[in-house]
Order: structure tokens, then C-alpha cells, then sequence
């Protein structure tokens, strides 16, 4: 994280936001040599929480459509053949 004074941060304001969204750096603010806030990019994904309601939020299967995709992963298994334990050496 790199040190800079709240004058530089006024001085080239989208500068540094530019370099927070695009680079990903994180600057700590500081006035009179005195930290006073970090400018830093906020975390990417989503939340493990928010799974929940992502999956509510997925379009649902018609019956016919869910026996199409129950035949199509059978099938597939039955291409597979027999696999053996994966974790066996």
C-alpha cells in the first residue's frame, strides 16, 4: 500500500480511482503524516451468502424439460462406463 497526502489525492482525483478500478492498488491517505483512510478496490465475486438468492433468482424447469435432462445425464453416464476410485492409486 503507498502512502499519499490528501493534497496529491485532490490534485488527481480520477488518477488514483482510475489506478484503484483498473490496477487494483490501494493508497493510503495521509495528512501531516498522519493516516487518515485507505482508497482501495473493493472485493470482486459475489458472497457465499448471496448464493441463496442467486439461485432462487435461476429460471425453473418445466417438467418435460427436467425428464429431457435427467435422459440426456443418464446417457452420458452410459458413455462414461464403469469409473473407477478416483482417490485409488
Amino acid at each position: 500500500m503507498t502512502d499519499i497526502t490528501v493534497t496529491q489525492l485532490a490534485r488527481n482525483f480520477a488518477e488514483y480511482v482510475n489506478r484503484v478500478a483498473y490496477r487494483r492498488e490501494s493508497f493510503r491517505l495521509v495528512r501531516g503524516n498522519k493516516p487518515l483512510a485507505e482508497l482501495r478496490p473493493l472485493p470482486m465475486g459475489t458472497r457465499l451468502s448471496e448464493l441463496p438468492g442467486l439461485l432462487a433468482s435461476l429460471p425453473r424447469l418445466s417438467a418435460a424439460e427436467a425428464g429431457e435432462f435427467a435422459l440426456d445425464l443418464d446417457a452420458a453416464r452410459g458413455e462414461l462406463g464403469e469409473v473407477g476410485d478416483a482417490w485409488e492409486s
